[in-house]
């Protein structure tokens, strides 16, 4: 059960410090905003996407209720594969449309272990 902890906390911080580097980066790189622009989004989504994606990484890493992190989890979820749908219909690059999956697999691994942990834990 040890190597079950250690995978979700090695994956989930991984995941929670990349959604708050590219929320960082959504807000000060001036190439962040006009990738935007470029799938077509308004400016102030990417502000909103920022914010969420900063709460829901804080939502993973604190002990709070299992729906908050259900709801952090789902956001995330949504938010890759809608990246994956955005990069790939704009005609980006592959290398551009690999990275949302790589993520979605890594959210999976912390779904999964997050899971199997509350499972151990209730017996």
């Amino acid at each position: 059960m040890k190597t079950n902890k250690v995978t979700y906390w090695v994956v989930t911080i991984l995941v929670s410090v990349m959604m708050i580097n590219s929320a960082v980066m959504y807000l000060t790189k001036p190439e962040i905003k006009q990738a935007f622009v470029h799938l077509g989004f308004p400016s102030y989504f990417r502000v909103e996407l920022a914010a969420l994606k900063v709460i829901g990484a804080i939502v993973l890493l604190v002990p709070l209720p299992c729906n908050f992190k259900e709801w952090a989890y789902s956001g995330f979820a949504i938010t890759f594969v809608s990246a994956f749908i955005a990069h790939s219909a704009s005609g980006d690059p592959a290398s551009a449309r690999i990275m949302p999956v790589i993520f979605l697999v890594l959210l999976v691994v912390s779904y999964i272990t997050y899971h199997r942990n509350l499972k151990f834990n209730n017996k």
